[in-house]
């Protein structure tokens, strides 16, 4: 059995990999390395590499381990076979020698050990780029560790990103607020969007839940034609998190629900108030019922069957009478 092999035993499956973007810039990490001055980043840190060419979308998934001392560091990115320098996927099952290399303006991942044409593993080594801490430190930030220029190598903190935030108003975000922005795919060009539709300089951890949550200039434009304009950030993420989209929107002002509160969508959505709802009550006669009522009928379990076995046996019964009819069906 050769080294490869050896090496492997280290990972997870392939199939099973985790997803650790965000460890190598969590406290245990950062720690490791936290007093080393820029100057002394030049030092390589080391670890293992696993890598797997079978993902669905044709991209290539990498995993890297790093250990120090007592703390462990690892993480698991997709990449595109041209991201690195050097990498060819073997044709074959045989176990062939590698070396191939990953260079950001933040420093290189060199990368040796063996691959066949499902995958590979070995040993890497990352130099970090004293360039780019230079240019880092001329911005008066607080100078990196070893670590910080690592994460922000693996997760591509460039030059360029970082000129492009000093342009849209962005001058002096610390390291791992850069890298959280950058795991979660916030770009120059959406933070540009977003100002124009009246988002000014929203704060980095806003821009990273934005990313998470779904929030996109799009859906904001959408809900700004729907007379929505200007919604605070914390109820665009919450709207995001439970539903509440612009055609869920638009299908209410349909119905005659117009000018509707964010929270007060947030509150339809969370306690099963659709459209098909208001539609069902409509023809049983029950229009115009405010949403506060539509909202405590879903939460005390008024269904159209209820209402519908009621109106066989008498008419007119209000939906307050409705709801507390339902309420005492559960408490006999």
């Amino acid at each position: 059995m050769n080294s490869n092999r050896g090496l492997r035993i280290f990972f997870p499956a392939a199939a099973s990999l985790l997803f650790f973007a965000a460890i190598l810039i969590g406290p245990a990490a950062a720690g490791v390395l936290a007093e080393d001055r820029a100057e002394n980043s030049a030092t390589p840190l080391e670890g293992r590499w696993l890598l797997d060419f079978d993902r669905d979308d044709g991209r290539l998934q990498l995993s890297m381990e790093r250990r120090a001392g007592s703390h462990n560091s690892q993480s698991s990115s997709s990449y595109r076979l041209e991201d690195f320098r050097d990498l060819r996927r073997p044709a074959g099952r045989e176990d062939v020698p590698a070396r191939f290399a990953l260079v950001r303006d933040a420093g290189t991942f060199s990368f040796e050990g063996h691959l066949d044409a499902r995958g590979g593993a070995g040993r890497f080594q990352f130099s970090a780029s004293p360039d780019f801490a230079r240019a880092w430190n001329a911005a008066a930030r607080k100078q990196l560790s070893a670590e910080q220029l690592c994460s922000m190598a693996l997760h591509d903190v460039s030059l360029v990103f970082l000129k492009d935030l000093r342009s849209l108003g962005y001058t002096d975000p610390s390291a791992n607020k850069v890298i959280a922005m950058r795991i979660h795919g916030v770009t120059a060009d959406e933070i540009r969007e977003l100002q124009s539709l009246g988002y000014g300089k929203l704060s980095t951890d806003t821009l990273v839940s934005f990313r998470i949550h779904g929030v996109t200039p799009q859906m904001v434009r959408e809900l700004s034609s729907q007379g929505y304009e200007r919604i605070p950030p914390d109820q665009l993420v919450s709207m995001r998190i439970h539903g509440v989209t612009p055609e869920y929107v638009r299908a209410f002002a349909s119905l005659g629900y117009r000018d509707v509160s964010p929270d007060s969508l947030v509150s339809m959505r969370i306690h099963g108030v659709n459209p098909e709802y208001v539609r069902d009550l409509s023809e049983l006669g029950y229009r115009n019922v405010s949403v506060d009522d539509l909202v405590s009928m879903r939460i005390h379990g008024v269904t159209i069957d209820d209402i519908r076995k009621v109106q066989a046996r008498e008419r007119n019964v209000f939906v307050d009478e409705l709801v507390s009819r339902r309420i005492h069906s559960r408490s006999e």
